[in-house]
């Protein structure tokens, strides 16, 4: 059986899309990573029979080959963890669902919780781009994805909870961002500039990078700590 799941990887400050394609085919139990994987990568294996096993589900005992494509763009870091084990559940039809206009991140702890990665805000900005309709992503990482419009953003905290979303079982909200505001509205915020004692320079910069929607990078000698 093979399985395709849409997933994001981060080149420089952009964000590219990855395919995690997963074929199961008899013989003897073996996992085939290709892609150019990072160690952080080929360990996902373990991480993902631990996390599919523990969460209730089987883990297919044949001859495994995943395949993260495009073959020369190299992977890193934890996020396809998540991907690679919703695509062995497709591939076993453990779970049904039309994933073709989602695209799912997440590192998988052993018992199954997904757990945060780095590059959420530009990897949502190019599933908007690229008109996907979903995202599924660690709970805790919803917030910045939401900051991204055009897309409904999923916070998923566990791999059985994506699994029973698919299924119908459990549904899982869309991540509500309460930063948004309507049109006529005055956004409201605990704290303002006026609270921060001194640091005016820095303020000052901070004014000038939202008002052009520019990026700000701070930063200190080492030891050091800002006080407001």
């Amino acid at each position: 059986m093979l399985a395709k799941v849409h997933s994001c990887a981060i080149v420089g400050l952009d964000a590219q899309p990855i395919h995690v394609e997963v074929d199961i085919a008899s013989g003897l139990e073996k996992v085939t990573l290709v892609g150019l994987p990072d160690t952080a990568v080929r360990e996902s294996s373990e991480r993902v029979r631990a996390a599919i096993t523990n969460s209730g589900f089987f883990y297919p005992q044949h001859r495994l080959t995943i395949n993260l494509a495009p073959a020369d763009l190299r992977k890193e870091g934890p996020a396809y963890d998540l991907p690679i084990a919703l695509g062995l559940l497709a591939a076993t039809q453990q779970v049904r669902g039309d994933l073709e206009d989602a695209l799912i991140l997440g590192e998988l702890s052993l018992d199954g919780g997904v757990r945060h990665v780095n590059g959420m805000l530009p990897m949502a900005s190019m599933a908007s781009k690229m008109s996907f309709r979903r995202l599924f992503v660690p709970a805790g990482d919803a917030p910045e994805a939401a900051l991204v419009e055009g897309i409904q953003v999923y916070p998923v905290p566990t791999l059985a909870d994506l699994v029973n979303h698919l299924a119908g079982k459990q549904p899982i909200a869309p991540f509500q961002n309460e930063l948004r505001f309507g049109e006529g509205e005055e956004p409201q915020h605990p704290v303002d500039f006026r609270d921060v004692k001194g640091q005016e320079h820095a303020k000052r910069a901070l004014e000038v990078a939202c008002a052009g929607g520019h990026a700000v990078s701070s930063a200190s000698p080492s030891g050091s700590r800002s006080s407001s």
